[in-house]
């Protein structure tokens, strides 16, 4: 099954990328452009090019937000969630059916100020009134260790933290597996099979350079976590993780990367992060305030990271900081203010962000557990989406602007000119995806496949040629970048 799935993949993209590459650089290339079209190339260039859009035809709206600053604290006023955003947070729902129902939260608050006049009218109404403290939560959390590295996941850390590219990460990660430091790295999953269990031990007594991290693991055993140990998540190749072996001769950058495998690996076998959320709410005036802060009580994993959790909470300040002592019905004064604000456009694609993106075909996921169910249906394989993205490079279909990636005029001309949804649709390959998958697992059959692939293909051909609107790519003088 593994060897039909592989050549039917490979019939699949040479019949599509060939049929379609010719079709359009014929039909609208003016003989002096080729117009490279493939299965996973074109949908990621797809996703790049509509971000663009988004960003380009974003209308920024201007809001205020009213705070107020009692006992060197600042709370926010509760605001009312907008129509609009409850129509999304539906419509989340139903795309996540997976995800746990959260019980309906009353949507209370003040209504978003949109105008500053009725700011200003609410800061007069509350700025002579005391401000009261009407309830104090605390609710306990555990936080568990970041999952161990796939592919993806190790390209996406690299790009976030050092800037690598996926492809250089991908030879960074090749050198260290043939340095024999690493374990295989071509690999979609973030789970050990349970054979590995026993030999762990021994690979952090490997670790030399951890020596502080691993004692306090030595002369119990260890946690085993099914988050990290499930035979039912392990096909072929475990998640990376290294082999015990002491690094020698590695260059900075491969230093880098083995210092995220390392540090993930001894993690898992910590404790939980403990932690408390301290909910404060007040108000003035009838106008409910809130602020919430979060203390870490043991922090567990987290002490092999310090420094960089250091570095996120300088950015994060929000999220973790302490809040001096409340008592439920204090009161005294404040002082209230008005912040004006703009809302702001998506971000463009990083590396770090279209490799997730294509990971879960182009759909916005932060949940692992839910990003595993959509890796199903992924655009591309982990071993190749590196080259994929260096592919949109060479052609000059894409370029960088510091981390951000950017589509050039020809490759926002190409996804225009493309009518057949199935070649730029990060979903339809998707589900392409899927039936390689199952025919992997014996339960599609290639010749069904590769029978609808053509299907499609003479379909897309047909309806290219019966195109008379006369339309062309520009040919654009790409200097190589």
């Amino acid at each position: 099954p593994l060897y039909e799935a592989g050549l039917s993949r490979a019939i699949g993209d040479w019949t599509l990328g060939m049929n379609a590459t010719r079709l359009y650089t014929l039909k609208y290339g003016q003989n002096k452009q080729v117009l490279s079209i493939g299965r996973v190339q074109t949908p990621t260039l797809a996703l790049i090019v509509k971000r663009q859009q988004e960003i380009e035809h974003f209308v920024p709206k201007q809001y205020w937000e009213l705070k107020t600053v009692y006992r060197d604290t600042v709370f926010s006023a509760i605001v009312r969630k907008s129509d609009e955003e409850l129509a999304e947070e539906a419509e989340k729902e139903k795309e996540n059916p997976t995800k746990k129902k959260t019980q309906p939260v009353e949507n209370r608050g003040i209504p978003p100020i949109t105008d500053e006049q009725t700011g200003r009218q609410l800061l007069e109404r509350i700025r002579q009134v005391p401000f009261e403290v009407t309830d104090i939560s605390t609710k306990k959390g555990t936080e568990a260790p970041p999952r161990l590295f796939d592919l993806t996941s190790l390209q996406v850390e690299c790009n976030k933290k050092f800037s690598y590219s996926a492809d250089m990460t991908l030879q960074l990660i090749q050198s260290l597996y043939e340095k024999k430091v690493a374990t295989y790295p071509r690999v979609d999953t973030t789970f050990l099979s349970d054979d590995i269990y026993p030999k762990c031990p021994n690979i952090l007594a490997g670790l030399k350079d951890y020596a502080a991290y691993t004692a306090p693991l030595t002369g119990a055993p260890l946690i085993k976590s099914k988050k990290v140990f499930d035979n039912s998540k392990v096909t072929d190749h475990h998640a990376i993780i290294p082999t015990g072996v002491q690094p020698q001769g590695l260059t900075d950058m491969e230093k880098r990367v083995f210092d995220l495998i390392a540090r993930r690996f001894i993690a898992v076998f910590y404790p939980d992060c403990k932690f408390s959320t301290t909910t404060v709410l007040g108000e003035a005036d009838k106008i409910e305030f809130k602020v919430t802060g979060k203390q870490i009580l043991d922090p567990g994993w987290r002490v092999i990271f310090a420094k960089e959790q250091q570095d996120e909470a300088k950015e994060n300040t929000e999220e973790e900081r302490t809040l001096p002592v409340f008592r439920k019905g204090e009161s005294g004064p404040h002082e209230p203010m008005l912040n004006e604000k703009w809302t702001q456009p998506p971000r463009p694609y990083t590396e770090a962000t279209l490799l997730r993106a294509m990971e879960t075909a182009g759909k916005l996921v932060d949940n692992d557990e839910l990003r595993d169910a959509m890796k199903e249906n992924g655009i591309g394989r982990p071993s190749t989406r590196a080259a994929i993205i260096e592919t949109l490079f060479k052609r000059h279909y894409i370029r960088k602007e510091r981390k951000n990636l950017i589509a050039t005029p020809t490759g926002v001309e190409l996804i225009q000119l493309i009518h057949e949804e199935l070649l730029k649709s990060a979903e339809l390959t998707g589900i392409w995806e899927k039936k390689l998958r199952e025919i992997e697992r014996k339960s599609y059959d290639a010749g069904t496949f590769l029978t609808e692939l053509k299907q499609m293909v003479t379909e897309i051909v047909y309806s290219v040629l019966s195109d008379n609107s006369n339309r062309r790519v520009t040919v654009g003088e790409d200097k190589p970048v």
